[in-house]
């Protein structure tokens, strides 16, 4: 291992693409991200291959994708032998620390049946060191913190409702009732900064991962209020919902899975008007600018502390956010808002590319591979994500993907989830895969439903031309495209591996 040779690796929580570019970018103050995407690379075309955040993650730290780690929905076990980004920095000699949470399932063959790893689905993954536990639905260290400056609270999720500074009844964008220095942001970031200090000289790899701007949406002042809700632009999509929910059968239980009621605490309902809405969007923001200050102080710190130029800062969200398009909140769709995620890379020694966008698809399974090639790792087979160190340096691989690929898996087992309780389907096939190409969208589903197809020369989301027999041709190359690409990426874990007279061996994947 090189001497020196550090890796940051921080995942923000829900954080939209268009928040850096796009539709928000103007409305949205995140002057530290800007700053660093002019010294690193960015990727313009990334999306997370599957929703919500235990899959997502799962994926992202396992660099495989959904269809082969098969923990599909938050409480969903991940197999206990799953390689991943912790368990192979250990064998180039890291100690992989994290600060945050994973949000893993364990596997209950691994565990005994009493053991409380099996009540959460918010377990670290195998193989880190949990430096800081910053769990929504726990946080016991940062509720501590609370307590012990003086803050009071009944109940834990109290934390998590809007407070009115003059006593009356809350509005939506009202204060959290902690000071901006005492919130999860603040805190996750100062224990961060303490905690790796008395690393400097040595090599260290470290997983922060920000929970914000995730709900429940309240934030401290002057975040709550720091967007005027009326300047925003209004969300995508048809103005009336019956209109959204009549493109596909899929769209109704999508809107009816989470409401803007869902996302704010302490209210006993939330009608769904504009002023609401906007007023909901306004606080995401908000919370997006706070987290965006204290990115601006761990980068300060590398800065600062002489580490900037060895350590490979990674920074992405394990999945974006509706926030109202198509009258959708939360990350259980098929739109691209709720998949395309920033990913801005800034890597020592390249500076030539400072500034440089790379437009070629990309997939939040390459970071894993991507961390691991730079400090010399190699790679699983196991992984489906490839190296994005080329496209880095500016070489685009000849057999470099032309598409991105999704999944989403909308069962529930417990308690049939909205799908299954409207569209009759099953646990095995209330699923779907997205292929996104140049051109298109594609989403095809197990259960017996018809596909969905943007063509983004045309309506994009805003027309399903699926029906069109103008597009009969690309609706079957498009369909073939995912099979094979379904084909081609079945679980490699031992496939290419073979027993000889002279033991095991094994071909590289890539």
């Amino acid at each position: 291992m090189q001497h020196n040779k550090n890796v940051l690796f921080i995942i923000i929580d829900q954080l939209r693409a268009d928040c850096l570019n796009g539709a928000l970018a103007s409305h949205v103050d995140l002057p530290n991200l800007r700053a660093l995407m002019d010294e690193a690379v960015s990727f313009d075309r990334h999306f997370s291959v599957t929703n919500p955040c235990g899959p997502s993650r799962a994926s992202i730290l396992t660099g495989q994708y959904a269809m082969n780690h098969r923990s599909v929905r938050n409480g969903t076990p991940l197999r206990h032998d799953t390689p991943n980004i912790a368990t192979e920095m250990r064998k180039a000699g890291y100690i992989p620390m994290l600060f945050g949470y994973t949000d893993t399932s364990a596997d209950p063959r691994a565990h005994d049946p009493n053991d409380p790893v099996l009540k959460s689905y918010e377990n670290p993954m195998h193989g880190f060191d949990e430096i800081l536990e910053m769990r929504l639905e726990e946080s016991y260290p940062w509720r501590s913190h609370l307590m012990q400056q003086g803050y009071q609270f009944a109940d834990y999720w109290d934390v998590h409702k809007p407070v009115s500074p003059t006593g009356v009844a809350p509005r939506l964008n009202d204060p959290a009732l902690y000071h901006a220095k005492d919130s999860d942001t603040a805190f996750l970031t100062d224990t961060f900064l303490n905690s790796i200090a008395p690393l400097n000289g040595q090599s260290w790899f470290a997983h922060l991962t920000y929970i914000r701007p995730h709900p429940p949406l309240v934030a401290p002042a002057p975040y709550n209020d720091m967007y005027d809700p009326a300047t925003l632009p209004l969300p995508a999509g048809f103005s009336d919902a019956c209109d959204e929910r009549a493109v596909h059968p899929f769209f109704g239980p999508a809107i009816d899975n989470q409401t803007a009621g869902d996302f704010v605490l302490g209210f006993d309902g939330v009608e769904p008007k504009s002023e609401n809405i906007q007023t909901l969007r306004a606080v995401y923001l908000g919370l997006a600018t706070e987290v965006d200050h204290h990115i601006g102080r761990v980068v300060e710190y590398l800065k600062d502390s002489g580490q900037y130029e060895n350590t490979l800062l990674v920074i992405t969200a394990d999945h974006g956010e509706m926030l109202g398009d198509h009258h959708s909140w939360g990350k259980m769709t098929v739109y691209d808002a709720a998949y395309h995620t920033p990913l801005i890379i800034r890597m020592p020694g390249n500076e030539a590319r400072a500034g440089a966008v790379v437009t070629a698809p990309t997939e939040s399974v390459d970071i894993t591979p991507t961390i691991l090639d730079w400090i010399g790792q190699a790679v699983p087979n196991s992984m489906d994500g490839r190296s994005l160190l080329p496209l880095l340096q500016g070489q685009t691989p000849g057999d470099w993907r032309g598409y991105s690929f999704s999944e989403l898996d909308f069962a529930e087992p417990e308690a049939p989830s909205p799908w299954q309780q409207q569209l009759g389907t099953g646990n095995s096939d209330s699923c779907l895969s997205i292929l996104r190409d140049d051109r298109f969208t594609l989403v095809e589903f197990a259960a017996d439903l018809p596909p969905l197809l943007f063509d983004h020369h045309g309506k994009g989301e805003g027309e399903n031309v699926a029906d069109d027999p103008a597009f009969a041709a690309d609706l079957a190359r498009l369909g073939r495209q995912m099979l094979r690409h379904r084909m081609r990426n079945m679980d490699h874990t031992l496939s290419l591996h073979t027993l000889t007279p002279d033991g095991a061996k094994t071909q590289p994947r890539y």
